[in-house]
């Protein structure tokens, strides 16, 4: 479904990723590991043109999206969940999930069902400004906002930072059933190695802004965690 090929990501003059190449299946869950301020951040938003520019090839199903723009990248059915949520604090839980539907291209503004399902606490909440709710419910907010606009592959940075434990997992559960049951696709920037090696398919590990790393999730190995991930 993706593949990432001698990519490097530029902010202003100075490239952050350098030659990083892997591919990931339809229905695939790619956890990326690593330290802070290696670079998978600046991974997650190369893959939606947030950087400011992409050498080598990023292809999406087949087509090459290295160029393109942001909103044509998520109208291909890109979603993206950003480190701190970006959530719209003045607009209500509902109209922050509206706001996810406008990169649907069969133009239905609906709130889906299964947002509800997943997180019933915003139907009770569907009127309360985003703004006043906590962090896990902004959170579980995040998440409906990018189900709504029908995702084909689902790019989420570190969705459990600085929520409540009980939410955390909820959110890894949620994480499991919408690549499980439902076949999305997962890329996982993700610091939790257990849940990283029981959930992934593939993992890559991140290290000065190239892939030091990479295998099946049973190749995450506590040496391989120890020798990359520690401090």
């Amino acid at each position: 479904m993706i593949e990432a090929t001698n990519l490097y990501s530029y902010y202003g003059k100075s490239p952050v990723l350098q030659d990083v190449s892997f591919s990931l299946r339809q229905g695939e869950l790619l956890s990326v590991l690593g330290r802070n301020g290696v670079g998978k951040t600046t991974l997650m938003r190369s893959f939606m043109g947030l950087t400011d520019k992409l050498e080598g090839r990023l292809t999406f199903n087949g087509q090459d999206i290295t160029r393109m723009r942001t909103d044509e990248r998520a109208r291909l059915g890109i979603g993206y969940i950003p480190q701190g949520r970006e959530i719209i604090p003045r607009f209500t839980v509902r109209e922050n999930i509206v706001m996810g539907t406008y990169a649907r291209t069969d133009g239905k503004r609906v709130l889906p069902e299964l947002v509800f399902e997943l997180f019933p606490i915003l139907k009770d909440f569907i009127d309360r400004r985003g703004g006043d709710l906590s962090g896990g419910q902004q959170q579980q907010l995040a998440f409906a906002r990018v189900l709504a606009m029908d995702p084909k592959l689902l790019i989420l940075d570190e969705p459990t930072e600085g929520i409540q434990p009980n939410i955390v997992k909820q959110i890894h559960d949620v994480i499991v059933r919408l690549n499980r049951e439902f076949g999305l696709t997962v890329v996982l920037v993700e610091q939790n190695v257990p849940f990283a090696r029981a959930v992934s398919d593939r993992f890559v590990v991140m290290d000065k802004g190239r892939v030091a790393i990479s295998g099946t999730g049973a190749d995450l190995s506590d040496e391989v965690a120890e020798r990359h991930l520690t401090f």
